[in-house]
């Protein structure tokens, strides 16, 4: 018992370590990961280190081939659309059925977590460019806070799952924000509109938070308004050869 608990720490500080690498471009969208290389970085076993990678992989920040190992996920125009209308599917909804169900305990942990999150320095003190690893997690915590009243845990957990699949992407949409947008600004809308019990406007505004970044990005990496067909102008994000759509 003890041994497979250290393994699970073992596995566990792997992870973050790794996640917190690719998440920061310590890691770059598409780099290899080779576990022997990694094994003797933290000083683990091999199996610790591919428990570690096939969680992140589950989590859609790593992606594991069948006899090619394991790589950094690649970013794609095309999944980065795919993801942010899935995402206004899926949490649109969890967050109706929140304020259909949630008591005031929940809306207490809505505005804790609210309050949190504007306290918390959004940029990192040493690159501001980054957003912080507090405010990351703080903003995470936000979100969830915004649907956790849905009381689905099933619901909750593939929510969990898409916020982990596009944290990459809304990182490295935080340099293009700075003029554009008021971040702190939508966060406190779509609090209040949750509070007043207004499904529509809470489940619109979610929803232009999540377009308004993934727009962002695609004018930012691509150099071009999002949806349109003109060659990309740059490569960090694979351009699908597919129809293009608009985030919105």
């Amino acid at each position: 018992m003890a041994r497979t608990a250290t393994a699970e720490t073992l596995a566990s500080h792997v992870y973050e370590e790794i996640r917190s690498d690719i998440l920061n471009g310590r890691f770059e969208p598409g780099q290899r990961l080779k576990p022997g290389e990694l094994r003797l970085r933290f000083n683990v076993s091999v199996s610790v280190v591919r428990e570690a990678l096939a969680r992140l992989a589950e989590q859609r920040l790593v992606r594991a081939e069948h006899n090619q190992g394991f790589q950094v996920a690649p970013l794609s125009e095309s999944d980065l659309r795919d993801l942010t209308a899935i995402r206004v599917q899926v949490e649109g909804y969890a967050l109706r059925t929140s304020i259909e169900r949630g008591d005031f305990e929940w809306e207490a942990h809505v505005v804790a977590a609210h309050h949190i999150l504007t306290v918390t320095p959004a940029r990192d003190s040493e690159r501001p460019k980054r957003s912080s690893e507090a405010w990351s997690r703080a903003h995470r915590e936000f979100h969830r806070a915004l649907i956790q009243g849905c009381d689905m845990p099933i619901l909750l957990d593939i929510c969990d799952s898409l916020f982990d699949a596009s944290e990459l992407y809304r990182r490295m949409s935080a340099p293009f924000t700075k003029g554009r947008r008021d971040v702190a600004c939508e966060h406190r809308e779509i609090m209040e509109a949750t509070l007043a019990r207004d499904a529509d406007l809470a489940v619109a505004r979610l929803s232009q938070h999540f377009e308004t970044t993934t727009a962002l990005l695609m004018t930012g990496l691509l150099g071009k308004q999002p949806g349109s067909s003109g060659k990309a102008v740059a490569t960090k994000l694979t351009v699908s050869p597919r129809r293009r759509k608009t985030a919105s």
